[in-house]
């Protein structure tokens, strides 16, 4: 299998402006408060002073790229331990004028953000950030701050350029897609020494029950809530104080039960539906979602945004209810090797996962929800589980603690298919090589429309960076 490998890493190098250019191109999401966007402006003196002291390193149509721009950039990379040995200062300056690029010409073509958006985002990074360091203090010292308006201006910024960044991208390559002959067309053309060798490759299935909570309990839930409701609308307790005491939501019980959402922030339907329901001051009745039964309080509604607190509770499952759920799956088994019938059969009859019952337990991979897991890519949490079961074998109950519920359930688990290291097969690994074939062609759509704009767009490379190679014609010649 050694001359394979060898293929594989001929492939990737033909592939590898592919496969860094789509790495890179949500880069500047993870460049947090360490970007500064400059604008021009006639008037706009204070700026000016600043980048004639800072020094220019470049400028794209209405944008300015400092010389520290580019220092905060490579800072911030090695903050998040990326190695900067194949990071140049050319290349980081390319990234930032190719960022600048698509967010002027997202301007040029009204492709919109909103502010409400930006603020959105900002309020969630600057959450976060508080979570970690504890208060809002640290982190403005963190920043070299001096105030919290003036670092969520900045804030604000930073992220509207990289928003109609991403929205320019993916307007891009938003609507490409990519025909069966075009797949068969990228695939014949690689050089058959050179053709892409893929890992060790798993098609698991599984059988998953879902310990209840009695009707007693989750009645309990429901009178808690709505006496913490009562007592907050009828004597004016405080649903901050209530949510620190009793919501058991760990992303927001130490402050308070707050969230700032939109409706493309990622809570779950329910969640969003009762949200969006209310009016500003009103409290939700009690509800259900997937991680037991809440009560949302609006504090305030800001166009497509609130500003919102919730209390969570999750009716207590029993012992007994998790032990009868293992015993019921250990009699699963029996039956399924027992021939009285296939473990598709069992899925679809007896499994609480809706996600897989349907299709006879079959596991899909998140990424690309292809069936085939690749050894060495899968989470470990999920082959710690598969990596002694033999073939044709079902596992005995396995316990899983949901990292978001905390909820336990138990599952039994079976290796459907196993394929091993192989030269890439058109038929066999079709779905890989379309991914692969879509990226090409993406990847060309990015370098056509960045060849055209850099044309169209006005375009300076200051002192001695014009002594850069850039991947782009970004000095015209």
């Amino acid at each position: 299998m050694k001359p394979l490998k060898k293929k594989n890493l001929k492939f990737m190098d033909m592939n590898k402006k592919v496969v860094v250019f789509f790495s890179l191109l949500f880069f500047a999401g993870n460049i947090f408060a360490q970007e500064e966007a400059v604008m021009l402006s006639d008037t706009d003196t204070v700026n000016f002073k600043k980048i004639k002291l800072d020094g220019v390193a470049a400028v794209v149509g209405d944008y300015v790229i400092l010389d520290s721009d580019i220092e905060k950039t490579l800072i911030d990379l090695k903050s998040q331990g990326v190695s900067d040995a194949d990071v140049t200062k050319c290349s980081l300056l390319g990234k930032l004028m190719e960022d600048r690029l698509y967010a002027h010409q997202a301007v040029q073509d009204s492709i919109l953000v909103s502010d409400d958006e930006v603020n959105a985002t900002s309020d969630r990074q600057i959450q976060q950030l508080v979570s970690q360091v504890g208060d809002m203090k640290k982190v403005l010292q963190f920043y070299k701050k001096d105030d919290e308006v003036s670092f969520r201006k900045e804030l604000f910024e930073i992220n509207k350029l990289r928003m109609l960044s991403e929205r320019m991208q993916q307007d891009i390559v938003g609507e490409i897609e990519i025909t069966p002959e075009e797949v068969r067309q990228f695939f014949n053309k690689i050089p058959k020494e050179e053709r892409p060798v893929f890992g060790a490759e798993l098609e698991m299935a599984q059988i998953v029950k879902e310990p209840k909570a009695p009707e007693e309990e989750k009645q309990k839930v429901i009178d808690k809530l709505n006496n913490i409701r009562a007592d907050v609308l009828d004597n004016g307790a405080s649903f901050n104080v209530k949510a620190i005491l009793y919501s058991q939501d760990p992303g927001s019980k130490s402050k308070g039960g707050f969230y700032a959402m939109t409706r493309q922030t990622p809570f779950v339907k329910e969640f969003k539906d009762v949200a969006f329901s209310l009016q500003e001051g009103e409290i939700s009745e009690p509800f259900e979602t997937t991680y037991g039964y809440h009560i949302i309080y609006v504090e305030k509604i800001r166009g497509q945004e609130l500003d919102l607190r919730h209390i969570l509770i999750s009716p207590e499952i029993p012992q007994k209810a998790i032990d009868d759920a293992k015993a019921e799956l250990d009699t699963i088994r029996k039956h399924i090797l027992d021939g009285k019938y296939t473990f598709a059969q069992a899925a679809f009859n007896f499994s609480d996962e809706k996600e897989t019952k349907f299709d006879g337990g079959v596991l899909r991979n998140p990424k690309n929800f292809d069936s085939r897991f690749e050894l060495t890519k899968m989470d470990p949490t999920l082959y710690n589980q598969v990596r002694n079961i033999k073939d044709n074998e079902i596992s005995n109950p396995i316990l899983e603690k949901d990292p978001r519920s905390g909820e336990s359930k138990y599952k039994i688990m079976k290796i459907t298919n196993r394929y091993d290291e192989h030269e890439a097969d058109y038929a066999k690994d079709y779905i890989k090589i379309k991914e692969l074939a879509l990226r090409e062609k993406q990847f060309n759509a990015i370098k056509e429309w960045m060849q055209e704009h850099i044309e169209d767009t006005y375009i300076d490379v200051n002192g001695a960076n014009r002594d850069c190679t850039f991947s782009n014609n970004w000095l015209k010649e």
